[in-house]
């Protein structure tokens, strides 16, 4: 059960292992762009070239859905970066249900884990898989593979190792449940006493705007954790700004949100404790480009 191009890495690891693959659930076909053109799911697409029996149900515990998933008699359902399950569901197969999460768990519980460990400023996270059970991603871990983040690394260049590291990972587990050697643990029991669990909420538009009060640290990470989506903005003149990627250096600098500009190579705009220079930015309106090619065209 998935929908994006995360997830297609997973069920790809699996159809490419010993198990059988009765049955792929993903999202509804629906319109999408300024054409307004039919698309079809990452997971969609590739379960039609493998050949693979699709089930897009608009509702989740609608009758005839259910009856077609007990129908298949799967061993085991796994959920990759797909909706929150009815109990009716994930409670079907024999084996359980297993997910797939971008942490790891406990921390960073929630709708955006790669983000949010990003924004934070961790130096190391990871992919969880653990049995589903009623409260979300609270259920007990079955294995869990470290991913370190470098100082510079984006949320989108984190998601893409995550999504690969994190289908081997979902494989052995798969493996594990197979011979009944799988050895669930409670995440009561992966907290360290004092340890703070912090949360990956769901990010809005709204969230995403740079407080330029805040340190250039806070800010580059802020910027990092949100690129390439859903991106952080700021306002250049009297339009908005996606900031992609851009370098934060200290020192004295004027009051928050100021920003300079040499018209050519270099444009900074001043934090808390020094000035962040943007690399890579889309001005409202226009294509994402460098800071070079975005100067040449643009005026104050």
């Amino acid at each position: 059960m998935g929908t994006p191009e995360f997830a297609v890495e997973s069920l790809k690891a699996l159809v490419n292992s010993t198990h059988e693959i009765v049955g792929v659930v993903t999202v509804a076909d629906k319109p999408a762009g300024r054409g307004q053109q039919i698309q079809q799911s990452a997971v969609k697409q590739f379960a039609s070239e493998k050949g693979l029996h699709i089930m897009q149900p608009l509702k989740l515990k609608e009758e005839s859905f259910v009856n077609e998933l007990r129908s298949l008699n799967a061993d085991l359902f796994v959920v990759v970066a797909f909706r929150m399950l009815p109990e009716v569901v994930w409670n079907m197969p024999p084996m359980g249900t297993i997910n797939l999460h971008g942490s790891l768990l406990p921390k960073y519980r929630g709708a955006a884990p790669i983000n949010w460990a990003v924004i934070n400023g961790e130096t190391e996270t990871g992919v969880t898989t653990f049995f589903l059970q009623h409260e979300i991603d609270t259920g007990r871990v079955i294995k869990r593979a470290f991913i370190p983040i470098g100082p510079n690394d984006t949320a989108g260049e984190l998601h893409d190792s995550m999504m690969v590291i994190g289908a081997q990972t979902l494989k052995e587990t798969v493996d594990l449940i197979a011979l009944e050697k799988a050895e669930a643990v409670s995440q009561e029991m992966l907290v360290s006493n004092g340890e703070e669990i912090l949360h990956a909420p769901k990010i809005f538009k709204e969230d995403c705007k740079i407080d330029w009060t805040k340190s250039g640290q806070q800010i580059h990470n802020f910027i990092r954790g949100l690129a390439p989506y859903p991106c952080a903005w700021t306002m250049l003149g009297e339009k908005t700004c996606k900031i992609y990627k851009g370098e934060f250096k200290s020192g004295m600098a004027s009051d928050p949100g100021t920003f300079i500009t040499d018209h050519k190579a270099t444009l900074r705009i001043a934090c808390s404790d020094g000035w962040y220079s943007i690399h890579e930015l889309q001005y409202e309106g226009k294509k994402r480009m460098g800071v070079e090619e975005f100067l040449r065209g643009w005026r104050v």
